[in-house]
């Protein structure tokens, strides 16, 4: 009965200390941060529900899987991380650009800037969005950066928060058989429920490539 005792009490100890040993474990405390750009400009993306990902790899450990860094719609993007040697891609197939994924090396310590350059098929240009009782009016320029692009959708999109996208919207006008250029888009919304309730409208113009899995985005639009 004593060796039970003795053992028990052991078995507790040892997970005491461990547990312990745990929590003693430093936090990681260094930042990555950074931008996706083209020709240095930042690329406004979907930046909600994981719209855009990018992932990290650090060698010399047992796990591999990458630490998965998402970005913002704003394409800025940052990561709280350890010291040490980073690989830095793009997740495969994720964004509306060429899929290249070419590696960046990042040497993280302390606060380290880091700068993702894509090809985007497409750019928005000189966008403009307003609204006028219940019409929500807006233009942009269309600009094709990869020859061969396809548009598949240009979308105007209205959110009741500073949060617009493809996915994050209460009212949209969506337009095919776009071609790069000029688009215009005119959105009747008198009859949306939604819009009338909110307090707060935003507006935002996206354009989705032929077989890429995102839109590019013009920069966000108070409405109201």
């Amino acid at each position: 009965m004593r060796k039970i005792f003795f053992y028990l009490i052991l078995s507790v100890f040892v997970c005491f200390m461990t547990s312990c040993g745990f929590d003693n474990y430093d936090e990681p405390k260094s930042v990555l941060k950074g931008a996706i750009t083209y020709e240095g400009q930042t690329v406004r993306l979907k930046g909600t529900n994981g719209g855009i990902q990018l992932q990290l790899y650090q060698d010399g450990y047992d796990k591999h899987d990458p630490i998965t860094v998402y970005a913002g719609q704003d394409g800025e993007f940052q990561a709280v991380l350890f010291d040490g040697e980073y690989k830095l891609v793009t997740k495969d197939k994720n964004g509306p650009w060429v899929n290249n994924r070419d590696t960046i090396y990042v040497t993280v310590k302390g606060t380290t800037d880091c700068e993702v350059k894509v090809t985007p098929y497409f750019m928005i240009t000189e966008e403009d969005i307003t609204m006028t009782d219940n019409i929500v009016a807006a233009t942009c320029n269309v600009n094709q950066i990869v020859d061969g692009a396809k548009i598949g959708q240009a979308m105007l999109l209205v959110s009741k928060t500073s949060f617009v996208d493809e996915a994050t919207n209460i009212a949209r006008q969506n337009k095919a058989n776009v071609t790069a250029g000029k688009v215009d888009f005119s959105l009747d919304v008198s009859s949306n429920a939604n819009v009338k309730a909110a307090k707060a409208l935003y507006g935002r113009i996206g354009v989705k490539p032929q077989g890429a899995d995102q839109a590019i985005y013009s920069q966000v639009f108070r409405l109201k």
